[in-house]
Order: C-alpha cells, then sequence, then structure tokens
C-alpha cells in the first residue's frame, strides 16, 4: 500500500506579503520544507511516503472568483495569477523533491486539489492510482479552504486520507475549527 504527501498551494500570494495572506504560511512553507528535505534524505527519521506531490492555484480568468469587491466567502481579490510572482511557490519551500504538480483553476474557482491536473492533464486522483497509493496525508494553506476541500475529496475518492494540521495555516480560527469538525466527521483522521 503506497501513500502520498500533497502540499496543497503554499503560493506567495496565500502567505504574509500576498494578495491573499494567512497568517502563519511563511512559517508552515519552512515547516514542509524541513519534512520535504528528511523525505528526500531517506534518513532514519524521514517520513514514510512513496510519493510527494503538491497543487497550485492556477488562475488565468476564473469569473466571479476574483472580484474589485470581494465578498471573502464566494468570491476574492485578484490572486495566483499565472505568470505572477504570487502564483509561484513560496521561496521557503523548495519544490524540488515533488514528483508532480497538479495545477488548479485556470478558468473557473478551485479548491480541492483533486481538481488539479498535470501539464499533461492528468488528474491527481488518476495519477495516484496508477502509482498504487491507497493513504494519503495533507498539508499547507488553508486548513478552512483547500486543505480541507482536498482532503474531503481525497476521503470521498477512497484514499485513507489525513491531515497534519501542525503543517497548516488557517484563515480564522473559527473557520479552521469548523474545518477540522466536518473533516473528522466525513473520516479525516486529524493529526
Amino acid at each position: 500500500m503506497a501513500r502520498a504527501l500533497i502540499v496543497v498551494d503554499v503560493q506567495n500570494d496565500f502567505c504574509e506579503g500576498g494578495s491573499l495572506p494567512v497568517p502563519g504560511g511563511a512559517r508552515v512553507a519552512a515547516d514542509i520544507n524541513e519534512l520535504l528535505h528528511r523525505w528526500h534524505a531517506r534518513g532514519e527519521d524521514a517520513p514514510s511516503y512513496d510519493v510527494v506531490v503538491a497543487t497550485k492555484d492556477h488562475h488565468v480568468d476564473p469569473g466571479s472568483h476574483w472580484s474589485v469587491k470581494p465578498d471573502f466567502v464566494e468570491s476574492w481579490p485578484v490572486h495566483c495569477k499565472v505568470g505572477t510572482e504570487g502564483a509561484a511557490f513560496h521561496p521557503n519551500l523548495d519544490p524540488q523533491p515533488f514528483d508532480e504538480v497538479f495545477c488548479k483553476g485556470e478558468h473557473e474557482a478551485a479548491y480541492s486539489g483533486f481538481e488539479g491536473r498535470t501539464t499533461s492533464g492528468e488528474a491527481l486522483a488518476d495519477w495516484l492510482r496508477a502509482r498504487k497509493v491507497e493513504e494519503v496525508d495533507v498539508c499547507g494553506i488553508a486548513t478552512d479552504h483547500c486543505v480541507r476541500a482536498t482532503a474531503l475529496d481525497g476521503a470521498g475518492a477512497g484514499f485513507t486520507t489525513r491531515v497534519l494540521t501542525a503543517l497548516c495555516a488557517g484563515v480564522a480560527e473559527e473557520s479552521t475549527a469548523a474545518a477540522i469538525t466536518e473533516l473528522a466527521g466525513a473520516g479525516v483522521e486529524i493529526a
């Protein structure tokens, strides 16, 4: 049984200084980076992942998902626009260890990493199944939005799913707590 780590949306626009910053985003980027380097080194304390992947918001023109007057529920300020520095991985996160990157939301809102595709068009669930992955750990930004959606879709797709809360940053305490409750209720392990 293979196991994967899914790193969700650790991008400049979602970290301090970005257009849609999440408190603690830069710290989470550095913490995930440290985990990835232990995994890549394959030392005694390395986590036991068979593959590690990342997701990225990758917006070209996502319609009403962007707004000059965002409601921060259905609409948001411009963020992760393709070709901008805001769409890049945060500098605290070295993308070299990733086996693949799944981009989502070119022309629509997309929260779940399972909506993402490789540059060749392969969906995340298909990519994982082709590598015999049955268990996924999810971490990244933001706990109460894209991490939540990715973990729910992972569980819904039949993967044994766990959220690594120490490697996540949420937008707000209340919405993060609600997301954790929802995830646990959906059978997602909270670690």
